[in-house]
Formats: C-alpha cells, structure tokens, sequence
C-alpha cells in the first residue's frame, strides 16, 4: 500500500472509531483479521473485533481517538495514537482517561488489516480510571 492510501486508510479508521459504530471498526479488518490489545486474547474475525471496539465505545460514550501518526518500516506499520474520553458507562468510574498506544499492523492481499497488535500503558489506564476528582478550586 503506497504512503497516500496508507495514510487515507489510517485517518478513516481514526474516524471508525470516533463514530460509536462499532461495526465501522471491524469493516477496517478482513473477515478473519485479529485485533489484540495488551495481553488479551486476541478479537478473530470481525464480530469479535465489533465487541472488542464496542466495549471501549460503552465505556467511553465521549471517546475520541486522535491519529498521532504512522511509522512504516518495511512491511511493518505503527499507528500511534491517543484515545480521551469519559468512564461514564454502565459501571463507569464518571474519570477522563487520555492514553496513547499503538498498533502494529499487517495487511491482506485485499488492503484490509489482517492482523493488529495493540498497546498502551494498562498501568496507566488503570490509574487514570482510578484517580480521585480533581478539586474544582
């Protein structure tokens, strides 16, 4: 896939998951595409990965992802990012997360994600979701 294509395919699937269509993210992946993020098991085939992006869009009504870039190596791509939101769904802790990660991407014969391991600091995360309230004054 050439720098042009790979770039308009990453700023779509930024807007995938902006969208709360959870559906929208899967299409991005080939009907047998994984998805993994941290240490989970990974997500196969695109109604695994729909649930797998529909928890994060439950948890985070507000989500938005923002692309930071891309870094190409050969045939290994990193999309970089940064997710913010609010944990106000069902359970929610009602604390704003910004985390950032990656994913390292493989691609199929058809230009669609084959394969994506994903990763951010879960420490982190867990920390943000778990943080008191910032004092208002």
């Amino acid at each position: 896939m050439d720098a042009t294509r790979l770039h308009d395919f990453a700023v779509r699937y930024t807007a995938a998951w902006c969208s709360q269509n959870a559906a929208s993210v899967a299409a991005f992946f080939a009907p047998q595409g994984s998805l993994k993020v941290n240490d989970g098991s990974p997500a196969v085939g695109r109604t695994a990965i729909t649930a797998t992006a529909q928890g994060f869009m439950t948890a985070f009504p507000d989500i938005v992802v923002k692309m930071d870039g891309l870094a190409v190596s050969g045939a290994k791509i990193e999309y970089h990012w940064t997710l913010t939101g609010t944990n106000t769904g069902a359970g929610g802790t009602g604390r704003a997360v910004r985390i950032s990660g990656f994913e390292v991407w493989r691609f199929d014969s058809d230009g669609l994600i084959a394969e994506s391991i994903g990763q951010f600091d879960a420490a982190e995360y867990a920390r943000q979701l778990s943080a008191p309230a910032a004092d208002p004054r």
